[in-house]
């Protein structure tokens, strides 16, 4: 089980801090990532780590701006947002899947867990 908390309505500019906590097993072996889906538009993929050490990747628009960071200890990973913009509003997504090959990790498909969203609403 997945649990994404830490949205909110924020101004242009400002920052938040995402998190996603897990339940029910370990997930410092699987593939975690952060997508968000805007009103009337399909789900997109902001960011992903395939495990501690390994690469993370960004979408091109929040690269920068935005830290993907996890802690295997706690069975949590977070996303970092600075310098938020009104096009970042959305509900964001935590996932993750055990077998994501790394062709694969942009693609919502390939997860076998989701959280239940957390509203980011950035105002101009």
């Amino acid at each position: 089980q997945l649990q994404a908390s830490g949205g909110g309505l924020v101004q242009a500019g400002g920052s938040l801090r995402l998190s996603c906590a897990a339940s029910g097993r370990s997930f410092s072996t699987y593939t975690m990532g952060w997508f968000r889906q805007a009103p009337g538009k399909e789900r997109e993929f902001v960011a992903a780590n395939r495990r501690s050490g390994t690469s993370t990747y960004y979408r091109d628009s929040v690269k920068g701006r935005f830290t993907f960071s996890r802690d295997n200890a706690k069975n949590t990973v977070y996303l970092q947002m600075n310098s938020l913009k009104p096009e970042d509003t959305a509900v964001y997504y935590c996932a993750a899947g055990e077998r994501i090959i790394q062709s694969s990790i942009r693609s919502a498909q390939a997860y076998d867990y989701w959280g239940q969203g957390t509203l980011v609403t950035v105002s101009s």
